[in-house]
């Protein structure tokens, strides 16, 4: 039954009253509530990497770290792991986790839980696995899609289409510049999918690395993309580093990459890293005399930040036509060589392994070869035979150990030889040998009983031989998993292995795989 009117309005007077009333009577409980709420986002802070989706390392002591009120207890707790600290003075705060037994599957739905005086942070869906970071130039850069102005990586649409792997995680890094080392970087973790790798435009060389990764072991894998076109390795190089390299005067741009997109990830736990950097160094410079020891200095300070001696891994640059199309200071095209040649003798430092791409330029007129899927999986083969200890996959091409001279012809023994053989069934390419007046002459080789013999009608003695010594060389020799042959010359310190100036890596394989061993070109597991 209806209400008269005048006591309808006179209800609705009252509901109104009344809502003002509960109104009135809510207002300092929900700003009660919003207090309370606020210090957990204000005492206890972690760093972007440090976030929902995330991969923790799989470790007894996988660093947890971030910054509350100064003398604040922190208790960070992540399944039945658990431990606790107080705050520093700065804010800051450090806890180490034993999460090695901790397994989490592709499903994600582990918390870590982060408690202060005054409340909690809670990071979601968080996987345990190994986590890896790429960095470098516009190789590395190089997205999985397209990029205005580039050629598209091979069959980017079909890859992008096949990239769900919620057991990968992704985490790029924003770009930025700073003067000083910073405490947090922009970015945050994703699962990987089509989706994602395309609107993050991720590290196409990165992702085919991890991919690869997560298939073979069987774990979640973490990707982080620090990496910047154009950019040369000082940029990357923390300024102590820098300094203390002999004879070299400061730059205004040193270490700015390193202080905004490195810097403020430490100490994160990390498995090892990823390095595809060097053309901007020979574009800028005009030769690579002084690239062994930018990257000594990179290599330690990195792993000084991070802690461990961990893996890294990197690529050799590709063939393209520098002196002709890129820079004047690029004088000839033995140039690149040079800088090949120093990257190959940073093999010297232990723990490093370095993939050979003089079989990948697709355009010598361009600097990005397309092929990124190869890059990666080379990477990651490195990284299976090299740091996960498997003896199935041969992950070196041959490289040259020693030169015999017998009469009028040098023989090359090579280390991961077994299989020899040129790729396109032609000729051996791109040998030259030398007298003892030093001038070089092309040279016919053939493969001998596992050896390489070398001569020249023009050098009745040999006294040196180099091999793919240009800037544009695609040589053919190639080991039975169809890895390239190093470039090298023996007149050239660090691109053989028995000179004594050059410490072979401990954890190079042995020349000869095992019965079974993957071939390395596209030789990625069918599963997913």
């Amino acid at each position: 039954m209806s209400l008269p009117p005048t006591r309808a309005i006179s209800a609705a007077s009252a509901a109104r009253a009344g809502s003002h009333a509960l109104a009135a009577a809510l207002v300092p409980a929900v700003l009660a509530l919003l207090l309370t709420a606020l210090p957990a986002g204000a005492a206890v802070r972690l760093p972007a990497i440090l976030s929902d989706h995330m991969v923790l390392q799989r470790s007894a002591t996988t660093p947890v770290w971030g910054w509350a009120d100064a003398g604040e207890t922190v208790t960070v707790r992540f399944g039945a792991a658990v431990a606790a600290t107080r705050a520093g003075a700065d804010g800051r705060w450090r806890v180490d986790l034993d999460v090695a037994g901790a397994g989490a599957g592709a499903a994600g739905g582990n918390e870590l839980v982060v408690r202060g005086a005054a409340g909690e942070v809670v990071v979601r869906d968080v996987l345990v696995g190994d986590v890896w970071l790429a960095s470098g130039q516009s190789n590395m850069q190089k997205p999985l899609g397209e990029r205005k102005g580039e050629r598209p990586t091979f069959n980017h649409r079909d890859e992008i289409a096949a990239a769900e792997a919620p057991g990968v995680r992704l985490f790029k890094v924003a770009r930025g510049r700073a003067q000083r080392p910073a405490d947090d970087v922009a970015g945050e973790w994703v699962r990987c999918s089509p989706e994602s790798v395309k609107r993050t435009a991720f590290s196409a060389a990165a992702y085919f690395f991890g991919r690869r990764l997560h298939r073979e072991l069987g774990v979640p894998v973490g990707l982080i993309d620090a990496s910047v076109g154009g950019t040369r390795i000082e940029l990357w190089t923390p300024s102590a580093a820098l300094a203390a390299s002999p004879g070299r005067a400061p730059a205004a741009d040193d270490a700015v990459l390193y202080n905004a997109m490195v810097a403020g990830l430490a100490p994160f736990g990390l498995k090892g890293m990823l390095w595809y950097q060097g053309e901007s160094n020979l574009i800028d410079d005009g030769d690579g005399a002084a690239y062994t020891a930018k990257m000594a200095a990179l290599v330690g300070s990195w792993r000084g930040a991070f802690g461990n001696d961990l893996p890294f891994y990197y690529v050799q640059i590709a063939p393209h036509l520098y002196h002709v199309v890129r820079s004047a200071k690029v004088a000839d095209a033995e140039a690149a060589a040079r800088l090949r040649a120093a990257q190959a003798a940073a093999l010297a430092i232990p723990g490093t392994g370095m993939v050979v791409t003089t079989d990948l330029a697709d355009d010598l007129a361009d600097i990005h070869p397309r092929d990124k899927r190869q890059v990666g999986l080379r990477l990651a083969n490195l990284a299976l035979a090299g740091t996960y200890g498997r003896k199935d996959i041969e992950a070196w091409g041959p490289r040259l150990r020693a030169m015999q001279v017998d009469g009028g012809r040098a023989l090359l023994l090579f280390d991961h030889a077994d299989g020899l053989f040129a790729s396109d069934r032609k000729p051996l390419s791109w040998f030259q040998v030398a007298g003892a007046d030093g001038r070089w002459h092309p040279a016919r080789a053939e493969i001998e009983r596992g050896r390489v013999a070398v001569h020249s009608d023009r050098v009745p003695q040999p006294a040196a031989v180099r091999f793919a010594w240009d800037e544009a060389a695609q040589p053919n020799l190639v080991n039975g998993a169809g890895l390239p042959a190093m470039p090298f010359s023996t007149a050239e310190p660090g691109t053989v292995l028995s000179d004594t100036s050059v410490a072979v890596p401990a954890h190079m394989p042995p020349a000869a795989p095992a019965a079974g061993t993957q071939a390395a070109r596209f030789s990625e597991p069918a599963h997913h």
